[in-house]
């Protein structure tokens, strides 16, 4: 049997949760708390095998409970069940020591399974969250240089300014300017000359001698 603290600021949640939880034998409910600070307490009192902690609360919220159960040497998990799924709120939860974030819009046994995996200190995150977590940690590729990037790329690495190289291309110097920051952004560079070798070096640009 896994014991379970339930951690939410609205009476209503943490009664639904109690009564879900005490209706499957796989669960114990020790207790409830309504802000953060009640969960360091509680948790620190009872020792849960998990704490479904909500994330905002007036007071400490939770990511603050979070570490500082973890700074107090309380071993139970720690699994986020909240509504919100931005980058921050997610990043902060994950970072503080949460085993597990999942949302209040997940099924019930999905929910069961989540408490059940934290409790066995395996990470879990709702399908969206972990969509959300690695585009932090993992922006996606900007992807290839556009040909008439390329071109306005060549003419610089001939010399051209960017007034020449809009002349020669018949666009207006501000387009030639945004061209450069695109490919400056999908290069990883930040200069003209950076943005020149590392085309050379991917082979965007073919040198003198090869053409």
């Amino acid at each position: 049997m896994i014991s379970v603290l339930v951690v939410d600021d609205h009476p209503v949640v943490r009664d639904g949760l109690r009564s879900m939880f005490d209706a499957d034998p796989r669960f114990e409910v020790l207790g409830e708390a309504g802000s953060g600070a009640e969960a360091v307490e509680a948790g620190e009192r009872l020792l849960p095998d998990v704490v479904l902690m909500d994330l905002r609360m007036p007071g400490t919220d939770g990511p603050t409970a979070i570490r500082e159960l973890a700074e107090r040497g309380v071993a139970s998990r720690v699994l986020v069940l909240t509504t919100y799924d931005t980058d921050g709120d997610v990043l902060s939860a994950i970072e503080a020591g949460a085993t597990g974030y999942v949302l209040k819009d997940t099924a019930r046994e999905d929910l069961f399974r989540a408490v059940e995996s934290a409790a066995r200190g395996e990470a879990v995150l709702s399908p969206t969250v972990a969509t959300r977590l690695m585009g932090a940690v993992r922006p996606p590729s900007p992807g290839p240089l556009s040909r008439r990037e390329v071109e306005v790329l060549a003419l610089i690495a001939d010399g051209a300014t960017n007034r020449e190289a809009a002349q020669q291309l018949f666009i207006s110097e501000a387009t030639v300017k945004t061209h450069l920051l695109h490919l400056y952004a999908k290069l990883g560079v930040n200069d003209r000359a950076a943005a020149v070798a590392a085309a050379f070096a991917r082979g965007y640009l073919v040198p003198p001698e090869q053409r």
